[in-house]
């Protein structure tokens, strides 16, 4: 199954990283975020990756295209006829990543939509790039399919500035962005899609796909809640970017499922 990641926002609140590379490109414990959130879905045998990238997009196809130079011991031969030996072998060799350049003011429905020609005719999983979870990624997806709507979100009760759910049961009847006060479940990402998603994305990158259309899909009864009690937390901050950092230093990060 493919996993779309935006990759593309200012990360402004995070300026004391995000001036000299994109969010995603963070780092956590010496990697960047977003190779631990692309590590969560590998463990789940999820590895076809679409970035949807933005914001200094240059700094991601960098990052992929030395991938094995960077991570690898080498011996290099030099002179006329120079040959590179790789001696180690990355957990990663088997994953593939489609690098999309989808613009940089482009909000984040407009980045979906650029995306899903990649994805083509088939349930799909989509999340951000700023944020890590110990949730069940395929017991979502075993949800997503047992009700047969277009859209699950994955439902968690963080304290901050996310957009809430209302919820019947498991269908998620109202979606707020950013209320001013939270006392319920709220949108953690790691969703899992179905193509005709398309059909509540307009052809225009301005779209906000938290605004329009999972508005209108909640109106519709076509959003549900895969709810999760465990971990979850987005580095929005410097200073959850320390927190981060200090569990996967402490050996006890919850999001390590691999």
């Amino acid at each position: 199954m493919k996993v779309v990641i935006l990759c593309g926002g200012l990360g402004t609140r995070l300026r004391e990283e995000t001036e000299y590379r994109p969010k995603p490109m963070v780092p956590v414990g010496g990697r960047p975020i977003l190779w631990h959130i692309m590590k969560l879905y590998a463990a789940a045998g999820h590895t076809e990756f679409i970035l949807c990238l933005g914001y200094k997009g240059d700094v991601i196809k960098d990052y992929f295209r030395n991938y094995l130079w960077n991570t690898s011991d080498v011996t290099l031969r030099l002179g006329r006829n120079p040959e590179i030996t790789y001696h180690t072998t990355p957990a990663e060799e088997h994953w593939t990543v489609t690098l999309l350049e989808t613009g940089l003011e482009t909000q984040t429905g407009g980045r979906l939509r650029r995306a899903l020609p990649f994805v083509g005719e088939e349930t799909f999983l989509f999340t951000y790039g700023d944020g890590l979870t110990d949730a069940d990624l395929n017991a979502a997806v075993s949800f997503h399919k047992s009700h047969g709507a277009v859209a699950t979100v994955t439902a968690v009760k963080p304290s901050g500035r996310f957009g809430e759910l209302a919820m019947d049961g498991q269908t998620i009847t109202a979606f707020r962005e950013k209320p001013e006060q939270e006392n319920a479940y709220i949108s953690g990402g790691f969703m899992v899609l179905e193509p005709s998603i398309r059909n509540y994305l307009p052809d225009d990158d301005s779209c906000v796909f938290e605004r329009g259309p999972m508005e209108r899909l909640a109106r519709e009864s076509q959003l549900k809640a895969f709810t999760h009690d465990g971990f979850w937390q987005c580095m929005d901050t410097y200073r959850e970017q320390q927190m981060l950092e200090k569990l996967w230093s402490s050996g006890e990060a919850p999001w390590k499922t691999w």
